[in-house]
């Protein structure tokens, strides 16, 4: 009796494990396909084959969200003190720039939806499917559990299928694997705990047909195949917040705390102290609390990061996410994919070995340009090689069905296999074509097999006009070929295959890291037509080749500076764990004897056993999408900040659970760019340190305009709660307060943005996370200058009201007076880790005399402008007013020199350095 279709028994386990007759049993199928009511059954109960739409929130929601900030509430709080005091203008202005903050965020932030479009993108639109007897097309969403489907070259695999045939069938998994080379596949069952890329009995969704053809029986549709498991990974990964925004949510949690605590003080001494009316006492406390909240912060810094956002752009790192500007500059740990990351993602012949000699070949990926050396030839040797490397490049370039074209751009690509296309660049290397001969019969490549052959033809060199010869030209590996030869090409002729010498030298190409492939021939009659597998004995065994992804020169040179600067470099790949050292080794990332661990021992161990062994290892090996977001979490499990890279659908988990995520720009999918913080425009390795520099630049000058910023409002706070504390006349009001803040922050404050980079940069470890954001000793240094700039205005308000100046007029001079001690102090924060009494001071950045130049045209607008006068209550200074406020200033500006002098030579009291290590003794 036939079993009532279930759920369960649409859904197979391991199908890669069981013989195919069992999973068509199992299905209730057959290889005749299913018929079109069965398969409307089937489609209810397993639904339709695509990747389900997340649950979004209303776009309301997800936009109001961004005001879900300790720093947008102390702006919120500040907006709504200006409305109690009937400030609208103001109100308005910082409602404005809380706005703006929130759009940045909306525009710059929604990547999990994006990545789950991305990667629904990778699904086939249609496939070729058997249905009541007859191949039918269908719409891949149609497809159902016990469907069998026909795969056919350049086809997209539409669904995960358990392979029922399977004739040369190759399949192009590097999205999905990191595989550098298509996978070859066979009908045959593999092992139950074979990982995703040697499940060679499968053909997963969203993976192109490369050659050959195949059938087979789907088995997982929608969100069960491989491609909706690694979307739910992607969904569940969760993102972490970045350095820089928990450091800001803590220092703005704390300064609230402290600035309402300071407010509260501040109203019961003058109330109790010295009796102050209730009315002056509150506004008092409001131009203190005003004074006090820096809200030109969040867009101080939401600014510096796009304004380094648009410098990373000029290096060709994209910026997606702001905070992850500077997150970037924080990272300890680089996660990266080797295919198409660390290597060039085109495969190239580095060394030829024939029975006569070696040859190392130069040049990287398909451009068809490099040379052919002999090993151990004088260094003045012309290129080149004799009659046998001629013999290998032929067999190279005529038993191949590879093209290297080039575009209209001048750039040469690869239309075909990728060994295939190596092969063929080094032939054209070696001054060896194809023109002449003919191709008359071919046994194309097949995985049982492991060889592909040709008959070919060519003009008989030395015969007479019209005269041919033929002979069978074969590749493939070297076991293979050398259990069919018989002999081998010597200096006069065949003589005896030296097996021992071959076999040694594959071992020894093996344990480069090289794909190593042999090549043979057998001359036959002119007469002869066709040839079968049974004709490929007694073989004349021409060479080997060693053929490897090669990696990019400039990420050698960037991997070291890595290193240099503190920061490890982890290869986290699908390929083979041998490729994967010799890579690693190669690129200075690890030593030859180094231990790789593979995904199946990864498989073996705990979270916490791996969390132990997880700093120490730095190849990872045949991992899948689980391994590489569990390899991030250990990571971060030791406080590490994690960059992951990568370019296919498989690194998209990762990209989303690290700490920064980084996706190839030409070779990447949609999904991985959809999933990463940042876009490598040019898929170069070398990008990342630069943009890692930039990124510690970023936070450095984050840091220098936040500690430029926090002593306006010290100073300013430090004025009025002076004059409550002692019963005194109120240097500035409120509206002066604000204006002090507003000039500062348009003006001062942005120009720090653009520094240079500070010596050593690239020299000096990843900065310690998880402290605040402006530790104890900053602080010390901001509340000194704080005293210094506010004592100064304090000095100027009331030696001009005791020589008896109109308050009016000695408010404007202290109102001058903090915004020159300002620009004063904005010269001692360019050089926060060094001297700035240097004529380096006076050059380097452009913005810093513009920002001047503003700030001096704006204060003679408020002081003489009479609509200023009136809004400001500001009064015209005579120019004798001025002296004292600039001579100010400059002492100002050499007292602030004088404490980074002290601050520098104090040893640092923790390992989490102080002011006086972390921010003031730096690389000098």
């Amino acid at each position: 009796m036939t079993q009532p279709l279930t759920e369960a028994r649409l859904t197979v386990p391991r199908p890669w494990a069981m013989p195919a007759d069992e999973v068509l049993e199992h299905l209730g199928a057959d290889a005749g396909g299913l018929g079109a009511a069965d398969a409307a059954a089937r489609l209810e109960i397993a639904g339709p084959n695509r990747l389900p739409e997340p649950a979004r929130k209303p776009a309301i929601v997800r936009f109001l969200a961004h005001f879900n900030d300790t720093l947008i509430y102390i702006l919120l709080g500040a907006a709504v003190i200006k409305a109690l005091m009937g400030d609208w203008l103001d109100f308005w202005v910082i409602m404005v720039v809380a706005v703006i903050n929130a759009v940045i965020g909306y525009v710059q932030e929604g990547r999990a939806e994006k990545a789950l479009a991305g990667i629904r993108g990778m699904l086939s639109s249609d496939a070729s499917a058997r249905r009541d007897g007859g191949w039918v097309t269908v719409a891949a969403a149609d497809l159902v559990p016990g469907d069998v489907v026909r795969l056919m070259p350049g086809d997209k695999v539409p669904a995960d299928l358990r392979l029922l045939q399977a004739f040369q069938l190759r399949i192009d998994e590097a999205a999905l694997t990191g595989e550098s080379v298509p996978s070859s596949k066979t009908a045959d069952a593999v092992a139950p705990d074979a990982g995703v890329g040697d499940r060679r009995s499968m053909a997963f969704s969203g993976t192109i047909v490369s050659a050959g053809q195949g059938r087979g029986i789907v088995t997982a549709t929608g969100p069960t195949t491989e491609l909706g498991r690694i979307q739910s990974l992607a969904d569940e990964a969760g993102s972490l917040a970045t350095p820089l925004t928990r450091q800001l949510d803590g220092f703005g949690r704390v300064l609230t705390v402290v600035i309402l605590g300071m407010a509260a003080v501040m109203m019961m001494i003058g109330r109790f102290l010295h009796g102050m009316p209730y009315p002056e006492l509150i506004s008092a406390a409001i131009g203190f609390a005003v004074a006090a909240i820096p809200e030109g912060l969040p867009a101080l810094v939401t600014i510096t990061l796009a304004i380094g956002a648009q410098q990373m752009a000029r290096h060709n790192a994209i910026t997606r996410k702001l905070p992850a500007v500077e997150a970037l500059g924080s990272v300890t740990t680089v996660c990266s994919d080797k295919t198409g990351t660390l290597t060039k993602n085109e495969m190239t012949v580095r060394h030829i070995v024939t029975p006569l000699a070696e040859y190392e070949v130069t040049g990287l990926g398909y451009t068809p340009e490099g040379e052919i050396h002999q090993v151990g030839a004088a260094a003045d040797a012309p290129s080149g090689g004799g009659g046998d490397l001629a013999a290998i490049l032929a067999i190279a370039t005529l038993c191949n069905d590879a093209h290297i074209v080039r575009g209209d751009d001048g750039a040469w690509s690869l239309v075909g296999e990728p060994t295939e296309g190596a092969l063929k660049v080094a032939a054209i290397k070696g001054g060896v074509g194809s023109a002449g001969g003919r191709r008359v019969a071919v046994i194309p490549f097949d995985s049982a097999n492991k060889l592909m052959a040709t008959l070919n033809e060519a003009a008989r060199s030395g015969g007479e006009a019209g005269e041919v010869s033929r002979a069978i030209l074969v590749k493939g590996a070297p076991d293979r070929l050398l259990e069919r030869s018989l002999t081998q090409r010597g200096a006069d002729g065949s003589e005896p295959l030296d097996l021992p010498r071959w076999e040694r030298a594959v071992a020894a190409l093996s344990a480069q890291g090289l794909r190593v492939l042999a090549a043979a021939r057998k001359p036959v009659r002119a007469t002869t037509a066709e040839f079968a597998l049974e004709d490929l004995i007694d073989l004349e065994f021409i060479g080997l080749c060693g053929i490897v992804d090669p990696p990019r020169p400039e990420a050698v040179a960037a991997i070291a500076d890595c290193h240099t600067a503190g920061i490890r470099v982890k290869m986290i790949t699908g390929d083979h764990a041998g490729t994967a050292l010799a890579i690693a080794t190669e690129m200075g990332l690890a030593a030859a004897d180094a231990d790789v661990l593979t995904g199946a021992e990864l498989e073996a161990l705990s979270q916490e056993q791996l969390r132990e062994v997880v700093r120490d290892v730095d190849v990872y090996a045949r991992t899948s999408p689980e391994h590489k977001i569990r390899i991030v979490r250990a990571l971060q499990s030791h406080g590490e900040v994690v960059a992951m890279t990568g370019d296919g659908v498989n690194d998209a988990p990762a990209l989303t659970r690290a700490d920064v995520g980084i996706a190839m720009g030409i070779k990447g999918t949609e999904a991985t760019k959809e999933a990463a913080e940042f876009v490598l425009a040019d898929d170069n390795f070398a990008t990342i340190r630069s943009a890692i520099a930039e990124g510690r630049r970023i936070y450095d000058n984050l840091r220098k305009s936040i500690v430029f910023l926090l002593p306006t409002n010290g100073a300013q706070s430090l004025v009025i709660l002076v004059a409550v504390l002692f019963g005194l006349a109120l240097p500035l009001t409120s509206v002066q307060v604000l204006w002090v803040n507003m000039v500062t922050a348009v003006t001062l404050s942005l120009a720090l943005a653009y520094e240079p980079a500070e010596r050593g940069i690239m020299r000096r470890p990843p900065r310690a996370t998880g402290g605040p954001i402006i530790d104890r000793g900053e602080l010390g240094f901001v509340l000194v200058v704080s005293l210094l700039i506010g004592g100064a205005a304090m000095g100027v308000f009331y030696g001009s009201v005791a020589a008896g100046a109109d308050i009016d007029v000695a408010r404007t001079e202290a109102v001058l007076m903090l915004a020159l001690g300002q620009l004063a102090y904005l010269f001692n924060c360019r050089f926060l880790t060094r001297s700035s009494l240097t004529v380096d001071v006076l050059r380097g950045n452009r913005a810093i005399w513009w920002s001047a130049l503003a700030l001096l045209v704006l204060q003679l607008v408020y002081t003489y402008a009479p609509f200023m006068n009136v809004l400001f209550e500001s009064r015209p200074l005579t120019a004798a007013s001025w002296i004292v406020p600039v001579i100010a200033s400059i002492a100002i500006f050499l007292g602030v020199e004088l404490l980074k002098a002290l601050l520098r030579h104090r040893s640092p009291s923790s390992p989490r350095s102080s002011a006086a290590a972390r921010s003031l003794k730096g690389d000098s």
